[in-house]
């Protein structure tokens, strides 16, 4: 396991060297001068002069590389133009705000998508398999914004259940912060949950139809416990393998959701970013979330092999 470990680990360099690379590209990839765009149409030549100095961009293009790259050595993913601050120092500021969001929707999708799966799979071929997968279904074709748009009207505006947007950290108020993330969570959510749903069911059936089911069934256990004990820890495994995928789309799908309904993330800082052509933050936006993907992945392989034993990594 430790020689698995460390192969994935070193695999994962390559992988960030590129995101990196892209990131750095970024600024020189956007057409017309970088330094006019972030200045604005009606900025002075000194203005766009003096940010062309800040960012670098009046010196050599393996001067900028080289300097891009010994920062990232440092941790450094430089300073924001429009925030006047470090860009990591911004990031960590807004980043409990997305993970907490990505972490809720998650599980949001995995409790919902499994539960649909196993009722689907044991209730198959019924009008409750039906509405199980028809549900499934609504997941995959719903956009996460336009649900979060539909739950603001219903659950906020017209019932006055919760509120339209916002942030409560935890530690301020748990429930205040559980109020916050519940309508961003199933909006974020609810998009995987036909994903899960239809691994799940798919499994189910396959393990259902095992021999150690039918022995279960035939010592004479209660259904609940040969669904539950017996074909539920099986079913999870490949839903573990696609964890790590899942984690990705939800970060992304997070950028928009902390749009629809204020949430002061790193999503919203990336999107502002982008709209004011505050490369720094976008570059370190970008860095950021592709290392929380790769140090997800990494931790999805080994659980898959701790959860099942036939899988050996030597």
């Amino acid at each position: 396991m430790l020689r698995y470990l460390v192969y994935r680990l070193l695999s994962a360099i390559p992988v960030l060297v590129v995101v990196s690379l892209v990131s750095f590209l970024i600024i020189f990839l956007v057409p017309g001068d970088p330094a006019s765009e972030i200045a604005g149409p009606g900025a002075s030549s000194g203005e766009v002069e003096r940010i062309r100095n800040d960012l670098g961009l009046n010196r050599p293009f393996h001067e900028q590389m080289l300097t891009y790259y010994e920062r990232l050595a440092h941790g450094d993913l430089g300073r924001s133009i429009l925030l006047g601050r470090g860009v990591m120092e911004a990031m960590i500021e807004r980043a409990p705000v997305t993970l907490s969001l990505t972490a809720a929707g998650l599980f949001m999708a995995i409790f919902v998508g499994v539960s649909l799966g196993v009722i689907g799979a044991v209730k198959q071929n019924t009008a409750i398999d039906q509405t199980a997968m028809t549900v499934a279904l609504l997941g995959l074709s719903v956009p996460d914004f336009w649900l979060g748009l539909v739950m603001i009207y219903v659950f906020a505006v017209s019932l006055g259940w919760l509120p339209t947007g916002g942030y409560v950290p935890m530690s301020e108020s748990f429930t205040g912060w559980l109020r916050s993330m519940a309508m961003p969570a199933l909006a974020l959510g609810f998009t995987q949950t036909g994903l899960i749903a239809r691994i799940t069911r798919a499994t189910m059936l396959e393990v259902l139809r095992q021999d150690y089911i039918r022995t279960a069934r035939a010592k004479g256990m209660p259904e609940w416990v040969v669904v539950g004990r017996h074909a539920l820890a099986n079913t999870l495994i490949p839903v573990v393998t696609v964890i790590g995928l899942i984690v990705g789309i939800l970060l992304g799908g997070a950028v928009v959701v902390e749009q629809v309904f204020s949430l002061p993330g790193a999503g919203r800082l990336i999107i502002g970013a982008i709209l004011r052509r505050d490369f720094p933050v976008i570059q370190g936006g970008l860095l950021l979330i592709a290392s929380i993907f790769v140090a997800v992945n990494i931790v999805v392989d080994i659980l898959y092999a701790y959860l099942d034993p036939r899988i050996r990594y030597d």
